[in-house]
């Protein structure tokens, strides 16, 4: 018998009634696990960066990002496979096999010779960030209570951070000092260009182990379970989640939402006129969420701090602190965003990076060097972490129905791994070409863009049943 405590919703809450909030939280945390796993596999290329490529002796700026933005096709690949497979074998065994794949994914990079093995693990450990990047937001969303989707779907985006974090501390503890004016000679021959960075991969298998053995112990989706057929367990975890009477309204409004159908979803089905409306919503917040270009800041973090006059060991410790601004601006999100809202949020960060960007480029374009870049680029980190970063996630994993949330989550995320790709792969040659002050204008110009579209385009979801949303019959777009 489940004895966790009952709470009740806030009053004038959508879908107010009881719900069981240390189980609730407790299983969003094991599913966010999968965030942590994404965040410090996105992130630890970052700073094993300058010591592999000495390792596999990589000179031109194409193979630079090649290696840099490989996982990146992996991830797609793992984000739009995960849509049929999740909805085929439900969100909690892909949950297992993401866990499954960082763990062997990131012991084969930190083993690998050669840099084919190297990009082929490399592309492995991105099936894992895409399939946690698609599942764990969308197992959250599935479970939480309305009033508290936005925190707790954010918790998936903390976990990413801290992941991110850990990675970079990771790092800078794992490496030793680099002298000013090292060749690129002894740098290979150093422990760094040797060992430092198989570790730096291989320990991810340690919080994979941990994602593992939570993710055994958390139940099913109940809205998966209902679309199944498997109407007694689904009302067996909202029982536990919302207690018998919550449990069975819940159940309730999700089986009117699937109309008794529980037939195999076709892709055909998100080309509907609604859905192709909704998908399109989706896809470009996917999109913008990675073409805002803060993601750059993070993979190539070396180049921006060495233009602004860094040496190599103080690039890795300013690398720490850009990650714990990360951290703390992310749970900013988590306080406001079921209670400020979605939209206000999402246009308060478009704008904010719009303005930084600008600022950035001016100082590179003046060939200013020193302390006042790395506060443009935490003000960046602590705009985006605030906004575009959590936000993404909880409307993403809000706006679908019930039938094809899945399937649809994985198009819109997989689209968010593509632009991923792109930017990753091409900042190496921009910045060549055009230089980091042009580069960063870019990318302020995308956020203005992205700015318009959610003013016009955006609606908000704050405090509402993911089946009140689906049978709002207001257009989404």
């Amino acid at each position: 018998m489940n004895t966790a405590p009952i709470e009740k919703n806030p009053a004038g809450a959508a879908g107010a009634g009881e719900y069981r909030s240390g189980y609730v939280w407790f299983v969003s945390l094991v599913a966010a696990l999968g965030g942590l796993l994404f965040g410090y596999d996105w992130v630890v290329i970052g700073g094993a960066k300058p010591f592999y490529e000495k390792f596999f002796h990589i000179t031109n700026a194409n193979t630079q990002g090649w290696a840099m933005s490989c996982a990146l096709l992996g991830a797609l690949a793992g984000a739009t496979l995960s849509g049929m497979a999740c909805d085929r074998w439900g969100r909690k065994r892909m949950l297992i096999a993401a866990a499954l794949l960082f763990a062997i994914s990131s012991l084969g990079t930190g083993l690998a010779g050669s840099f084919g093995v190297f990009i082929a693990w490399r592309m492995a450990g991105g099936a894992a960030v895409g399939l946690a990047s698609n599942i764990s937001p969308l197992y959250i969303a599935e479970i939480a209570p309305a009033h508290l989707r936005g925190r707790l779907v954010s918790l998936n985006q903390f976990t990413i951070v801290t992941g991110i974090l850990l990675a970079q501390i990771v790092n800078w503890l794992i490496a030793q000092p680099v002298p000013d004016g090292a060749t690129a000679q002894q740098i290979l021959e150093s422990w760094n260009g040797q060992t430092g960075w198989r570790w730096m991969f291989g320990v991810t298998a340690i919080p994979s182990a941990l994602f593992l053995a939570g993710a055994l112990f958390v139940p099913e989706s109940p809205r998966w379970l209902a679309k199944q057929g498997r109407v007694d367990e689904a009302r067996a975890v909202l029982g536990r989640i919302a207690g018998r009477a919550g449990g069975e309204t819940a159940l309730t409004a999700i089986l009117q939402t699937l109309g008794g159908k529980h037939e195999k979803i076709e892709w055909r089905a998100l080309f509907e006129p609604r859905m192709r409306r909704l998908l399109a919503l989706g896809i470009v917040l996917a999109v913008f969420q990675q073409w805002c270009g803060i993601n750059v800041v993070f993979n190539y973090a070396e180049e921006i701090f060495s233009a602004a006059g860094y040496s190599v060991s103080d690039i890795l410790f300013n690398i720490v602190i850009t990650g714990s601004v990360n951290v703390v601006f992310t749970l900013v999100a988590l306080g406001t965003v079921d209670k400020i809202g979605r939209r206000p949020l999402m246009l308060f960060g478009s704008a904010g990076l719009a303005v930084i960007y600008v600022l950035i480029g001016v100082s590179y374009a003046a060939h200013t060097q020193g302390a006042h870049v790395l506060i443009f680029v935490l003000g960046a980190i602590a705009c985006y972490a605030m906004s575009l970063a959590p936000v993404t996630w909880v409307v993403i994993s809000e706006i679908f129905p019930n039938r094809i949330r899945g399937v649809a989550m994985s198009v819109a995320v997989g689209f968010l791994w593509l632009a991923c790709f792109v930017l990753t792969f091409t900042f190496p040659i921009l910045n060549r070409a055009l230089g980091p002050s042009g580069t960063f204008w870019i990318y302020a110009g995308v956020c203005a863009i992205g700015f318009a579209f959610m003013f016009f385009r955006l609606p908000e979801t704050k405090g509402r049943t993911l089946e009140e949303l689906e049978n709002d019959a207001k257009p989404t777009l």
